[in-house]
């Protein structure tokens, strides 16, 4: 539901001033260490106030939560998060690096290799980037360290195959934006898919021209016997299982995505308890809890934020006066979408992924779809440049994630690393632009 202003109202003559008038707003509280959400509920509701009528504004805030709270796809946002830590602590994330290391460790670069391929797995569980790096930094980072990997390949592939969680299926970044867009969230699933392998050759790709030009980045190792490489796969199991009933459930059309979830979360729950002591059950799960509970506090709050800050967009016409803007200023679509490009790679090194999303969606949507590319499409290509921004210098988030649990390896060093994974990013842009129907493939099949 959103507010239509009446015809009486008067707007201002200049909508675009309006609007950065909101964003400077915006800005200042988060400056101030508002937190996100609220900076966006506070601005926008004092300005769509000032141009409506107060009560108009009170009452958009019990609307946009009860929406919120209600919302069918938003509910699988603690589903994911519950499914991705139950599984870590299940050791989940272990199987599939011990079996993936195990089949391509023997290679030069293979360990490297085979983190992109656990992170893939495993961001498949979780949905989450930051998550995804964390856990597969603990459990890969020793590994390579001990078997005489330099600290640039090994923080780099982390950091870098972090970033695959947001586009690896299913993807909570992929809900919000269907929630914000009014997309069919499972459009957005499929469509990720070849993209999302076509970053896990990539990334490999990029670990072969490490090691080719430095062997001594990733040595190899004696090749683990066939029989064991076969265990390997049958240890994996639980992971096969839980990704196998989510995906089959989910692509199939028998459950919907929240039924997945839940399936999925079902699994994830007894793994955990068959793996973890009973004695540590309860400590494990209370830390579980908050942990998830303080996430999904943080992403609600935001899209709770976004909603109102809409209704401010809505009464000045911002959006559709930025699209007639670009269409008199008669730019090429692929010049406007450069810029966009850009901004969204400088948005995510600062912010968290989904903030960068959520506060930059209401405005930017509009003109990407008004310049005629598609809604899907672009939900992508989005996803891949916030997955870019979030291990570009000067700040990456996923880079301080790694540098949080390797304190004695340099932040410099982990963006060296880093450096042949994000030019590849940069090509798999190029590619998708050239050819989006690499995203859309799958969908429209």
């Amino acid at each position: 539901m959103r507010y239509t202003a009446p015809p009486e109202i008067m707007l201002l003559d200049n909508p675009i001033l309006i609007l950065l008038l909101g964003i400077g707003v915006m800005l200042l509280l988060m400056a101030l260490h508002v937190p996100i959400g609220v900076a966006m509920a506070i601005s926008g509701l004092t300005l769509f106030a000032m141009l409506a009528t107060i009560p108009a504004a009170l009452g958009t805030i019990s609307v946009e939560i009860a929406s919120a709270l209600s919302s069918s796809d938003l509910i699988t946002i603690p589903l994911f998060l519950l499914m991705g830590s139950l599984g870590a602590r299940a050791g989940i994330s272990s199987d599939i690096y011990r079996m993936a290391s195990q089949w391509v460790g023997h290679h030069r670069g293979g360990l490297a290799m085979a983190t992109v391929v656990g992170c893939a797995g495993f961001g498949a569980l979780c949905g989450s980037s930051v998550a995804t790096a964390a856990t597969m930094g603990r459990v890969a980072l020793p590994e390579m360290l001990d078997r005489g990997y330099k600290p640039s390949l090994a923080t780099g592939s982390i950091a870098s195959g972090g970033t695959l969680g947001i586009l690896i299926p299913p993807s909570i970044v992929m809900v919000i934006y269907a929630v914000l867009t009014e997309q069919f969230v499972l459009d957005l699933f499929v469509a990720g898919i070849l993209p999302g392998l076509l970053a896990m050759v990539l990334y490999c790709l990029a670990v072969v021209y490490v090691t080719q030009r430095d062997p001594a980045a990733g040595p190899a190792f004696a090749p683990v016997p066939m029989r064991q490489r076969w265990a390997s796969i049958l240890h994996t199991w639980r992971g096969f299982l839980v990704l196998g009933a989510v995906v089959a459930g989910l692509y199939s059309g028998l459950f919907t995505v929240a039924e997945s979830a839940s399936m999925g979360l079902g699994l994830t729950m007894a793994f955990f308890l068959a793996h973890v002591p009973r004695s540590a059950w309860m400590r494990e799960l209370k830390g579980i809890a908050v942990e998830t509970a303080q996430n999904t506090g943080m992403i609600f709050l935001m899209v709770i934020g976004a909603a109102l800050f809409s209704y401010f967009l809505t009464i000045t016409e911002a959006p559709q006066a930025l699209v007639t803007m670009v269409e008199d200023a008669h730019l090429n679509p692929y010049v406007v979408l450069a810029v966009v490009i850009v901004m969204y790679i400088l948005l995510g090194a600062v912010f968290d992924d989904i903030a960068a999303m959520i506060l930059t969606t209401p405005f930017v949507f509009p003109m990407i779809v008004g310049l005629g590319f598609d809604p899907i499409w672009w939900g992508i290509m989005m996803v891949m440049v916030i997955q870019i921004g979030m291990i570009a210098p000067p700040i990456g988030i996923n880079v301080f994630v790694i540098g949080g649990i390797a304190r004695d390896i340099p932040l410099s060093t982990i963006y060296r690393g880093i450096m042949p994974f994000f030019w590849v990013d940069i090509l798999r842009l190029i590619i998708l632009t050239i050819f989006p129907g690499i995203a859309l493939y799958l969908v429209h099949s």
